[in-house]
Protein backbone atom coordinates (compact mmCIF):
# COMPACT_ATOMS: atom_id res chain seq x y z
CA UNK A 1 0.00 0.00 0.00
CA UNK A 2 1.11 3.56 -0.77
CA UNK A 3 0.60 6.39 1.71
CA UNK A 4 -0.16 10.09 1.61
CA UNK A 5 -0.85 12.55 4.41
CA UNK A 6 -2.89 15.74 4.68
CA UNK A 7 -1.25 18.92 5.92
CA UNK A 8 -3.58 20.91 8.22
CA UNK A 9 -4.57 24.21 6.60
CA UNK A 10 -7.39 25.38 8.85
CA UNK A 11 -10.36 24.04 6.84
CA UNK A 12 -11.29 21.48 9.48
CA UNK A 13 -10.51 23.77 12.44
CA UNK A 14 -7.10 22.10 12.61
CA UNK A 15 -5.04 25.26 13.21
CA UNK A 16 -7.23 26.88 15.87
CA UNK A 17 -5.48 28.31 18.94
CA UNK A 18 -2.34 28.82 16.85
CA UNK A 19 -1.46 32.43 16.01
CA UNK A 20 -2.20 32.94 12.29
CA UNK A 21 1.25 34.50 11.96
CA UNK A 22 2.63 31.05 12.84
CA UNK A 23 0.42 29.01 10.52
CA UNK A 24 2.88 28.87 7.64
CA UNK A 25 5.70 27.79 9.94
CA UNK A 26 3.51 24.98 11.30
CA UNK A 27 2.30 23.83 7.87
CA UNK A 28 5.75 24.05 6.32
CA UNK A 29 7.33 22.20 9.22
CA UNK A 30 4.84 19.36 8.82
CA UNK A 31 5.41 19.31 5.05
CA UNK A 32 9.18 19.13 5.46
CA UNK A 33 8.78 16.42 8.07
CA UNK A 34 6.62 14.40 5.68
CA UNK A 35 9.16 15.01 2.92
CA UNK A 36 11.83 13.42 5.08
CA UNK A 37 9.60 10.53 6.17
CA UNK A 38 7.88 7.47 4.71
CA UNK A 39 5.07 9.34 2.93
CA UNK A 40 4.77 9.29 -0.85
CA UNK A 41 2.61 12.40 -1.05
CA UNK A 42 1.21 15.34 0.90
CA UNK A 43 -2.27 16.77 0.37
CA UNK A 44 -4.41 19.81 1.06
CA UNK A 45 -8.12 20.48 0.62
CA UNK A 46 -9.38 22.98 -1.95
CA UNK A 47 -11.76 25.03 0.17
CA UNK A 48 -12.13 28.65 1.24
CA UNK A 49 -14.36 28.42 4.33
CA UNK A 50 -14.15 26.14 7.35
CA UNK A 51 -16.33 23.04 7.67
CA UNK A 52 -18.80 21.81 8.93
CA UNK A 53 -19.65 25.44 9.76
CA UNK A 54 -18.23 28.53 8.10
CA UNK A 55 -16.36 30.82 10.46
CA UNK A 56 -13.71 33.51 10.67
CA UNK A 57 -11.05 30.89 11.36
CA UNK A 58 -8.31 30.75 8.71
CA UNK A 59 -8.51 28.43 5.72
CA UNK A 60 -5.38 28.67 3.58
CA UNK A 61 -5.74 28.45 -0.22
CA UNK A 62 -4.77 25.15 -1.84
CA UNK A 63 -2.80 26.15 -4.93
CA UNK A 64 -0.87 28.88 -3.13
CA UNK A 65 0.18 26.14 -0.70
CA UNK A 66 1.06 23.86 -3.63
CA UNK A 67 3.51 26.45 -4.95
CA UNK A 68 4.96 27.06 -1.49
CA UNK A 69 5.40 23.36 -0.72
CA UNK A 70 6.89 22.84 -4.17
CA UNK A 71 9.67 25.24 -3.19
CA UNK A 72 10.14 24.07 0.40
CA UNK A 73 10.22 20.28 -0.16
CA UNK A 74 12.42 18.17 -2.39
CA UNK A 75 10.99 14.64 -2.76
CA UNK A 76 7.36 14.26 -1.77
CA UNK A 77 4.57 14.51 -4.33
CA UNK A 78 2.02 17.32 -3.98
CA UNK A 79 -1.73 16.88 -4.31
CA UNK A 80 -5.14 18.38 -3.56
CA UNK A 81 -8.18 16.35 -2.52
CA UNK A 82 -9.63 17.75 -4.47
CA UNK A 83 -9.42 20.86 -6.62
CA UNK A 84 -12.90 22.17 -7.43
CA UNK A 85 -13.25 22.68 -11.17
CA UNK A 86 -15.74 25.52 -10.75
CA UNK A 87 -13.37 27.71 -8.72
CA UNK A 88 -10.87 28.40 -11.51
CA UNK A 89 -10.94 28.55 -15.28
CA UNK A 90 -9.46 25.20 -16.38
CA UNK A 91 -6.95 26.71 -18.83
CA UNK A 92 -5.71 28.97 -16.04
CA UNK A 93 -5.63 26.02 -13.66
CA UNK A 94 -3.59 24.01 -16.17
CA UNK A 95 -1.12 26.90 -16.34
CA UNK A 96 -0.86 27.15 -12.56
CA UNK A 97 -0.33 23.40 -12.19
CA UNK A 98 2.34 23.35 -14.91
CA UNK A 99 4.22 26.15 -13.14
CA UNK A 100 3.99 24.31 -9.80
CA UNK A 101 5.30 21.22 -11.58
CA UNK A 102 8.38 23.17 -12.65
CA UNK A 103 8.94 24.65 -9.20
CA UNK A 104 8.68 21.15 -7.69
CA UNK A 105 10.80 19.41 -10.31
CA UNK A 106 7.90 17.30 -11.58
CA UNK A 107 6.06 16.33 -8.37
CA UNK A 108 2.56 17.71 -8.95
CA UNK A 109 -0.64 15.67 -8.82
CA UNK A 110 -4.02 17.02 -9.98
CA UNK A 111 -6.90 15.98 -7.76
CA UNK A 112 -10.06 17.26 -9.44
CA UNK A 113 -13.79 17.07 -8.80
CA UNK A 114 -17.11 18.79 -9.39
CA UNK A 115 -17.39 20.52 -6.01
CA UNK A 116 -20.10 20.42 -3.32
CA UNK A 117 -19.74 23.15 -0.65
CA UNK A 118 -22.72 25.35 -1.57
CA UNK A 119 -22.11 28.12 0.95
CA UNK A 120 -18.58 28.57 -0.36
CA UNK A 121 -19.70 28.72 -4.00
CA UNK A 122 -22.35 31.33 -3.25
CA UNK A 123 -20.12 33.43 -1.01
CA UNK A 124 -17.45 33.72 -3.70
CA UNK A 125 -19.97 34.60 -6.40
CA UNK A 126 -19.80 31.36 -8.37
CA UNK A 127 -23.48 30.56 -7.95
CA UNK A 128 -24.19 26.89 -7.31
CA UNK A 129 -25.05 25.07 -10.53
CA UNK A 130 -27.02 21.83 -10.33
CA UNK A 131 -24.96 18.68 -10.09
CA UNK A 132 -25.39 17.82 -13.77
CA UNK A 133 -23.81 21.14 -14.73
CA UNK A 134 -20.99 20.81 -12.21
CA UNK A 135 -20.16 17.39 -13.65
CA UNK A 136 -20.36 18.74 -17.19
CA UNK A 137 -17.90 21.46 -16.14
CA UNK A 138 -15.64 18.76 -14.75
CA UNK A 139 -15.73 16.82 -18.03
CA UNK A 140 -14.97 19.88 -20.17
CA UNK A 141 -12.30 21.15 -17.80
CA UNK A 142 -10.46 17.85 -17.70
CA UNK A 143 -10.40 17.77 -21.49
CA UNK A 144 -8.94 21.30 -21.57
CA UNK A 145 -6.22 20.37 -19.06
CA UNK A 146 -5.37 17.18 -20.95
CA UNK A 147 -4.95 19.16 -24.18
CA UNK A 148 -2.89 21.83 -22.45
CA UNK A 149 -0.43 19.43 -20.86
CA UNK A 150 0.05 17.22 -23.92
CA UNK A 151 0.12 19.80 -26.73
CA UNK A 152 0.89 23.12 -25.04
CA UNK A 153 -2.40 24.64 -26.23
CA UNK A 154 -6.10 24.08 -25.59
CA UNK A 155 -9.18 24.79 -27.69
CA UNK A 156 -12.71 23.85 -26.70
CA UNK A 157 -16.07 25.36 -27.54
CA UNK A 158 -18.01 23.82 -24.69
CA UNK A 159 -21.26 24.63 -22.96
CA UNK A 160 -19.47 25.85 -19.85
CA UNK A 161 -15.94 26.67 -21.00
CA UNK A 162 -14.69 28.22 -24.20
CA UNK A 163 -10.97 28.47 -24.87
CA UNK A 164 -9.38 29.24 -28.22
CA UNK A 165 -5.72 28.44 -28.57
CA UNK A 166 -4.89 28.98 -24.89
CA UNK A 167 -1.11 28.59 -24.64
CA UNK A 168 0.18 26.61 -21.67
CA UNK A 169 3.96 26.70 -21.84
CA UNK A 170 6.24 25.36 -20.66
CA UNK A 171 4.75 21.90 -20.58
CA UNK A 172 4.86 20.14 -17.20
CA UNK A 173 8.26 18.68 -16.32
CA UNK A 174 6.82 15.18 -15.90
CA UNK A 175 4.79 15.32 -19.09
CA UNK A 176 1.08 15.02 -18.38
CA UNK A 177 0.30 15.68 -14.71
CA UNK A 178 -1.44 12.63 -13.17
CA UNK A 179 -5.14 13.18 -12.61
CA UNK A 180 -7.06 11.97 -9.58
CA UNK A 181 -10.77 12.00 -10.43
CA UNK A 182 -12.54 12.14 -7.08
CA UNK A 183 -16.07 10.87 -6.51
CA UNK A 184 -18.14 7.80 -7.21
CA UNK A 185 -20.93 8.98 -9.48
CA UNK A 186 -21.53 5.97 -11.68
CA UNK A 187 -22.90 7.51 -14.86
CA UNK A 188 -20.65 10.54 -15.20
CA UNK A 189 -17.76 10.79 -12.72
CA UNK A 190 -16.55 7.22 -13.10
CA UNK A 191 -16.90 7.49 -16.86
CA UNK A 192 -14.64 10.55 -16.79
CA UNK A 193 -12.24 8.62 -14.57
CA UNK A 194 -12.15 5.69 -16.97
CA UNK A 195 -11.06 7.99 -19.77
CA UNK A 196 -8.68 10.38 -18.02
CA UNK A 197 -7.71 9.28 -14.50
CA UNK A 198 -4.47 7.80 -13.31
CA UNK A 199 -6.11 7.52 -9.87
CA UNK A 200 -9.60 7.47 -8.43
CA UNK A 201 -10.66 8.23 -4.87
CA UNK A 202 -13.48 6.23 -3.29
CA UNK A 203 -15.31 6.43 0.02
CA UNK A 204 -17.75 4.09 1.72
CA UNK A 205 -17.97 0.50 2.87
CA UNK A 206 -16.15 -2.45 1.35
CA UNK A 207 -19.34 -3.29 -0.55
CA UNK A 208 -19.44 0.27 -1.89
CA UNK A 209 -15.81 0.03 -2.98
CA UNK A 210 -16.40 -3.29 -4.70
CA UNK A 211 -19.45 -1.95 -6.53
CA UNK A 212 -17.77 1.28 -7.66
CA UNK A 213 -14.75 -0.70 -8.80
CA UNK A 214 -16.91 -2.91 -11.00
CA UNK A 215 -18.67 0.11 -12.49
CA UNK A 216 -15.29 1.68 -13.24
CA UNK A 217 -14.11 -1.59 -14.78
CA UNK A 218 -17.17 -1.59 -17.04
CA UNK A 219 -16.49 1.93 -18.23
CA UNK A 220 -12.87 1.01 -18.92
CA UNK A 221 -13.98 -2.04 -20.91
CA UNK A 222 -16.31 0.15 -22.96
CA UNK A 223 -13.48 2.37 -24.17
CA UNK A 224 -10.79 -0.32 -24.33
CA UNK A 225 -8.73 0.95 -21.39
CA UNK A 226 -6.91 -1.33 -18.97
CA UNK A 227 -8.75 -1.12 -15.65
CA UNK A 228 -5.52 -2.03 -13.84
CA UNK A 229 -3.93 1.20 -15.10
CA UNK A 230 -6.08 3.19 -12.65
CA UNK A 231 -4.97 3.14 -9.01
CA UNK A 232 -7.84 3.25 -6.53
CA UNK A 233 -7.39 5.28 -3.36
CA UNK A 234 -9.32 6.25 -0.24
CA UNK A 235 -9.03 9.01 2.36
CA UNK A 236 -9.05 8.15 6.05
CA UNK A 237 -9.73 10.20 9.18
CA UNK A 238 -6.96 8.79 11.33
CA UNK A 239 -6.52 8.60 15.08
CA UNK A 240 -4.37 5.70 16.21
CA UNK A 241 -3.13 4.63 19.63
CA UNK A 242 -1.00 1.88 21.02
CA UNK A 243 -4.28 0.63 22.47
CA UNK A 244 -7.91 1.35 21.65
CA UNK A 245 -8.21 3.19 24.97
CA UNK A 246 -5.38 5.49 23.94
CA UNK A 247 -7.13 6.21 20.64
CA UNK A 248 -10.24 7.22 22.58
CA UNK A 249 -8.13 9.56 24.74
CA UNK A 250 -6.73 11.19 21.61
CA UNK A 251 -10.21 11.59 20.16
CA UNK A 252 -11.43 13.22 23.36
CA UNK A 253 -8.68 15.83 23.01
CA UNK A 254 -9.64 16.49 19.39
CA UNK A 255 -13.31 16.85 20.32
CA UNK A 256 -12.47 19.26 23.15
CA UNK A 257 -10.58 21.44 20.67
CA UNK A 258 -13.48 21.43 18.19
CA UNK A 259 -16.29 21.96 20.70
CA UNK A 260 -15.99 25.77 21.09
CA UNK A 261 -16.12 26.17 17.32
CA UNK A 262 -18.69 23.54 16.32
CA UNK A 263 -21.05 23.41 19.27
CA UNK A 264 -22.14 20.22 21.01
CA UNK A 265 -24.28 18.72 18.24
CA UNK A 266 -21.69 19.07 15.50
CA UNK A 267 -18.83 18.08 17.81
CA UNK A 268 -20.76 14.91 18.65
CA UNK A 269 -21.22 14.25 14.92
CA UNK A 270 -17.50 14.73 14.33
CA UNK A 271 -16.78 12.29 17.13
CA UNK A 272 -19.06 9.69 15.54
CA UNK A 273 -17.36 10.21 12.20
CA UNK A 274 -13.95 9.45 13.70
CA UNK A 275 -15.28 6.44 15.60
CA UNK A 276 -16.64 4.99 12.36
CA UNK A 277 -13.38 5.48 10.45
CA UNK A 278 -11.41 2.34 9.52
CA UNK A 279 -8.34 4.28 10.67
CA UNK A 280 -9.53 4.82 14.24
CA UNK A 281 -8.34 2.48 16.96
CA UNK A 282 -5.29 0.55 18.04
CA UNK A 283 -2.33 -0.10 15.78
CA UNK A 284 -3.50 -3.68 15.26
CA UNK A 285 -7.08 -2.67 14.43
CA UNK A 286 -6.07 0.04 11.96
CA UNK A 287 -3.45 -2.14 10.27
CA UNK A 288 -5.92 -4.97 9.71
CA UNK A 289 -8.66 -2.69 8.37
CA UNK A 290 -6.30 -1.04 5.92
CA UNK A 291 -4.98 -4.44 4.83
CA UNK A 292 -8.58 -5.52 4.23
CA UNK A 293 -9.18 -2.51 2.01
CA UNK A 294 -6.04 -3.31 0.10
CA UNK A 295 -7.45 -6.77 -0.55
CA UNK A 296 -10.48 -5.01 -2.05
CA UNK A 297 -8.32 -3.00 -4.43
CA UNK A 298 -7.49 0.16 -2.47
CA UNK A 299 -3.78 0.55 -3.11
CA UNK A 300 -3.29 4.13 -1.93
CA UNK A 301 -4.32 5.46 1.50
CA UNK A 302 -4.35 9.17 2.27
CA UNK A 303 -4.52 9.98 5.97
CA UNK A 304 -5.84 13.03 7.77
CA UNK A 305 -4.54 13.41 11.34
CA UNK A 306 -6.57 16.05 13.24
CA UNK A 307 -3.84 16.19 15.90
CA UNK A 308 -0.96 16.93 13.54
CA UNK A 309 -0.51 20.64 14.28
CA UNK A 310 -0.56 20.04 18.05
CA UNK A 311 0.78 16.56 18.79
CA UNK A 312 2.86 14.38 16.48
CA UNK A 313 3.00 11.30 18.67
CA UNK A 314 0.03 9.65 16.91
CA UNK A 315 1.52 10.38 13.50
CA UNK A 316 4.84 8.95 14.62
CA UNK A 317 3.13 5.81 15.92
CA UNK A 318 1.32 5.36 12.60
CA UNK A 319 4.54 5.78 10.65
CA UNK A 320 6.45 3.41 12.87
CA UNK A 321 3.87 0.64 13.17
CA UNK A 322 1.24 0.85 10.43
CA UNK A 323 3.21 2.07 7.43
CA UNK A 324 6.08 -0.26 8.20
CA UNK A 325 3.64 -3.18 8.23
CA UNK A 326 1.82 -2.33 4.98
CA UNK A 327 4.07 -0.26 2.72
Amino acid sequence: MRFGTFIPQGWRFDLVDIDPAEHWAVMNGLAQRADAGPWESLWVYDHFHTTPVHSDEATHEAWALMAAFAASTSRIRLGQMCTCMGYRNPAYLAKVAATVDHVSGGRTEMGIGGGWYEHEWEAYGYGFPPVRDRLAMLREGVEIMRQAWTTGTATLDGKHYQVDGAIVRPLPVQGEIPMWIAGGGEKVTLKIAAKYAAYTNFTGTLDDIDHKSEVLRGHCDDIGRDFAAITRSSNFNTIVGATEAEAHERLAAVKARLLPHLGQERADAAEREYLSSPAFGSVEQVTERLAERERHGIRYAIHYFPEAAYDLSGVELFEREVISALA
